[in-house]
């Protein structure tokens, strides 16, 4: 059954417990209303995720490319001996 809210003054809305509860949002999180084939939704805002922000810190910091290249190339043969 659809669910009348009042704006307030300050043009807010409180979203009922259990519209929150099956969105999975908590205080803080975000959320938008989305044109759905003519319908208005809300919808949590999933933040885009750097895929590369897992492997931050995993490299030492490098002085210049050929630290990069000597780096490299140890891991690869640490014995020095290249095929």
């Amino acid at each position: 059954m659809p669910r009348s809210l009042k704006i307030s003054s300050k043009g807010q809305i409180t979203i009922p417990i259990e519209v929150r509860k099956r969105l999975g949002v908590k205080p803080g999180d975000r959320v938008e209303i989305v044109n759905d084939e003519g319908k208005q939704v809300l919808r949590p805002v999933v933040p885009d995720e750097n895929p590369f922000a897992k492997f931050a810190g995993c490299l030492p910091a490098f002085k210049s490319t050929e630290e990069v290249i000597a780096y490299w190339r140890n891991l690869r043969d640490p014995d020095g001996e290249y095929m």
